[in-house]
């Protein structure tokens, strides 16, 4: 067994496809769960329960300074909850659902002349120095989410964008650059702030749905690939890993993901098409690092500590051989109605049966 690393060791010696001391924790929770969780055990803030249950990774954000009416949360329509970099109002639980889709019949000059938002509404002065609170111990996640997909169906609407890609390929592409433009920079000011002390760009994008993805290979290849490569190459040009949270059962994608230079996949449902752990192993097990396979939906929401302690084993005995794999739940988004029993019988085996 190797002697006991810290966080940050354990994550980047995963990411090479070694065997660390254990398998690296991961939590992915909503706000109210983790509130949940912190009455639940009686603890002060969200940085005990992180350590309470051995997460591994902290998270740092860009925090919005531009001007109000493009602000996520202030001068919003009556009934909106949120609004996008991008100005499109949501509503509905966390960020919601799109009220409107302001491009969905844009020609392409109108798509070139829409009011962009500007990188430079995104203040990263404070990055550097909650990244040195950690001195190094965690494996840091930094850079833009940059959902580029969601928010060309939020601006377009999802059967317009996907009829344009056949009809009007220019006006797509043109969409999602100016997307993609507005994320590189805000990640590229976030690493030229401070990429010495993050470890992985975390991006997410839902490609896939329950029965498989929501586009065939070909056109993943044509209209995603290059956005997402210009995303990966931008981390690992400040020698960053990239890992990309995914939904869904998109596993007839992953090869096109693995030739973009992707290190890792976060979320991985198992009751999804094609997206069985032994199955992801298998076949991309030592060329991409997995995150995720423990199901939320139908063991953490719906079953019992006993059935997320048996469930979470059997991941980790077909996941964790020769590294490249963290443990942790099939979403990055545990709900509130989750129990919190399971969540921690879940954890208590990773750090029981999780030792290499």
């Amino acid at each position: 067994m190797v002697e006991r690393m810290t966080s940050k060791e354990r994550v980047m010696m995963t990411f090479d496809h070694e065997e660390p001391d254990r398998v690296p924790a991961w939590l992915g929770a909503s706000p109210e769960f983790r509130a949940l969780m912190i009455d639940h055990l009686a603890l002060t803030d969200d940085e005990s329960l992180s350590v309470r249950l051995g997460d591994d990774f902290r998270r740092v954000f860009a925090t919005y300074s531009g001007p109000d009416e493009f602000s996520p949360d202030r001068h919003l329509s009556p009934n909106a909850t949120y609004r996008t970099p991008f100005g499109v109002e949501r509503t509905g639980y966390g960020y919601g659902m799109p009220i409107t889709h302001p491009l969905q019949q844009a020609t392409l000059r109108q798509i070139h002349d829409y009011p962009w938002p500007s990188p430079t509404w995104m203040d990263v002065s404070h990055i550097r120095a909650e990244c040195e609170k950690w001195a190094g111990q965690y494996a840091v996640l930094g850079g833009d989410w940059s959902p580029f997909w969601h928010d060309g169906i939020d601006l377009m609407d999802m059967a317009p964008l996907l009829y344009r890609m056949v009809d009007e390929p220019e006006a797509v592409d043109a969409l999602f650059s100016h997307v993609v433009d507005y994320y590189f920079e805000v990640s590229r000011r976030i690493f030229d702030e401070a990429a010495d002390v993050i470890d992985i760009f975390f991006i997410g994008n839902d490609f896939g749905g329950k029965t498989g993805p929501l586009m065939g290979e070909a056109m993943f290849r044509r209209f995603f690939l290059p956005h997402l490569k210009r995303l990966i190459d931008l981390g690992h040009d400040y020698g960053l890993r990239v890992m990309m949270h995914c939904c869904g059962g998109f596993a007839p994608l992953i090869p096109a993901m693995i030739e973009g230079g992707l290190d890792g996949l976060q979320a991985l449902q198992p009751s999804a098409r094609g997206m069985e752990p032994a199955r992801l192993k298998a076949e991309f097990g030592d060329r991409i690092t997995f995150n995720g396979c423990i199901d939320t939906q139908y063991v953490l929401i719906e079953g019992t500590p006993e059935l997320a302690a048996k469930t979470t084993r059997e991941v980790l005995d077909i996941m964790k051989p020769g590294g490249g794999y963290i443990a942790s739940p099939s979403h990055d988004y545990l709900l509130p109605e989750t129990p919190v029993e399971n969540v921690l019988a879940m954890y208590a085996a990773v750090h029981e049966y999780g030792v290499y």
